[in-house]
Order: C-alpha cells, then structure tokens, then sequence
C-alpha cells in the first residue's frame, strides 16, 4: 500500500490521541500488516536495483548454529539428518527464529499495556490466525537499497573509547557524522544497516571467553542510543527497516524506554538482529561504496513473530 498523499511527520503521531506514545496505527491502514514495509514502492525498489553494478553478492547471515551469548529460553537449533531410501536422505531441523541472524516481527514486543502494531493483542498474536503475522512479510519479500553505517570502523577512525561487547550508546549525532563522512545521503525506503563490531568481537573470541563475557557484562550491548530524537529521525526519514549485528538494535539495556516497542508496535518497523555485516564492512571499505541492493526473504509461516533473514547484499 503506497504512503498517503500526506504523510504525517513524527510530531503527528499518534493519529488518534488514544492510541499509546507515537504509534503510527491507521497511517496505512486499520489492518495494515506491513508497517513501515509499505515505503518499498515499486518505484523506490527499482531505483534500488540500480545499486547493483558488479554482480558481487554477500550474504548476511550468520550460521543458524552460532554459538555465542544465546539466553537460556532460547534453545539451540537441532539438525537430524536420516534416510529415507537407499542413498536419499532428508533432514529435520528444529530452531527458535531469534536464535541467530533475526527480523523481529510486530508480535516479537508490544506496549506496556499489551497492545501490539494497530491495536492488535497479545492473545490475537498468540492465536493461529494472527492478524500481524510475518507471513505478510515474505508475500514480497524485503527489497530495496541497504545503507551501512559502519559505527566500529568510525569509532577506531576518530579513537573513540568503544567496547563493542558491552553496553555502549550510539548517538544520533555520531551516527549522521559516520555517514557523512562516507557520503551516504539517505532516501526514503532505506534499509538502515547499523555495523558495531559486535559479532567481530564475538567471534575473535573463544567459547569460555564468550561465556566469562556474558557473565560480566550480562545482556549488555552496544547499539543506537534510545531517545525521542533518534525515534523522530527513523520515521522522518522514512527508512522501511533497521537493522545491525547486535542482538538488540538499541543499546541494551535501553535508558528512558526501550526503541522495541516502538518501532515494532507503534511504528510497524521491523528490526534485524544479528546480521553479519563484517563481510558487507570489508567490501564497502574495499570499493568505497555503502550502498547496496538488499534482498530478504522472510520465512512464510503463519502467524510467525520472527524469522530468520536469508538476506543478501548486492553490488
């Protein structure tokens, strides 16, 4: 569904003044199930395409096994593989969807009172037929153009003090001012790419030295810093979703309320969790270019609240 013809500016919301702190319920819709998806127009996509001028590909998923700081309600995934006739085999796999790289669904988090995006209740997005389910997701998929913002390159660039595997506040400004400096104008249908050097840092260590830092430091991690003027940037700017390598987008825990509940529940944001951007980092750096085509196929399962990404970056 394309924006209305006026699009209200974050000072607007809410629409309706009993709906909760700056939901965006009814902006595209009562029964909207795409949220802030509805900015990758056919024409924003096809302006997208055209990031695509080498053909290299990258992908942004991290191993569906990774190992590292996963909490204890979150099982780890199991992979059967067994025959089912002479020399064919099939295998069984069973996984938590934020168990490794993520999109959170608009049921992943809601308000404080239980309302979740457009008004819709924790028992409906508990039911079989939930009315925000992330199968809308994957009907189109999630197309258009990706822009990095490479904050642990920016941070060793400027020598700022910055422990990417604690709990560390990005601010708006240092975010603009690391894009500026690499160019990058944003357009309405951006796909926000947010680097902290999270998972690199993770993976540079062993697996009792992930586990001694999640004792120390536990569920503590950088991310985008939570405040009005950061939320009014991401609506102002019309970005279709964020994401980044950390298990939460926000630095975590968040100071003054959590960004989840509205970007998931009042905007209808999705956000992506522990992408793997290192890659994506390193080609960008090599060719100096931070822009991308961005292709992600949500998993089609009804009702789902989240699911991995099976996203790519395109050059």
């Amino acid at each position: 569904m394309p924006c209305p013809p006026e699009f209200p500016e974050f000072s607007d919301l809410p629409l309706d003044p009993t709906h909760p702190p700056h939901a965006a319920w009814g902006v595209w819709g009562e029964k909207d199930r795409l949220g802030t998806l509805n900015h990758l127009t056919p024409d924003h996509v096809l302006q997208a395409v055209k990031e695509v001028r080498t053909g290299v590909r990258i992908g942004l998923n991290l191993p569906l096994k990774q190992n590292f700081l996963r909490p204890s309600f979150r099982s780890p995934p199991t992979h059967e593989i067994y025959s089912i006739a002479h020399n064919m085999h099939d295998d069984c796999i069973q996984f938590n969807t934020q168990t490794s790289s993520q999109w959170d669904g608009f049921g992943h988090c809601g308000y404080v009172d239980g309302l979740f995006y457009n008004g819709t209740t924790a028992a409906q997005v508990r039911s079989v037929n939930s009315p925000i389910g992330i199968e809308a997701w994957s009907h189109q998929g999630i197309v258009g153009r990706g822009v990095l913002v490479d904050f642990a390159r920016y941070a060793k660039r400027h020598n700022l003090s910055y422990n990417p595997t604690s709990r560390a506040e990005i601010t708006l400004n240092q975010l603009q001012s690391a894009a500026e400096e690499c160019r990058i104008n944003f357009r309405p249908g951006d796909i926000l790419v947010l680097r902290t050097g999270f998972v690199q840092a993770c993976q540079a260590k062993s697996y009792d030295e992930q586990q001694k830092m999640s004792l120390e430091n536990p569920g503590q991690y950088p991310g985008l810093s939570s405040s009005v003027e950061t939320l009014r940037w991401l609506w102002d700017n019309k970005f279709a979703a964020c994401c980044g390598d950390c298990p939460s987008f926000e630095a975590w825990p968040p100071k003054g309320g959590s960004m989840h509940e509205i970007l998931l529940a009042g905007f209808g944001m999705p956000i992506g969790e522990l992408f793997d951007l290192d890659e994506l980092a390193r080609h960008c750096e090599a060719v100096q270019r931070w822009t991308f085509l961005v292709t992600s196929s949500p998993l089609n399962i009804e009702g789902g609240v989240a699911s991995p990404p099976n996203a790519l970056a395109i050059f």
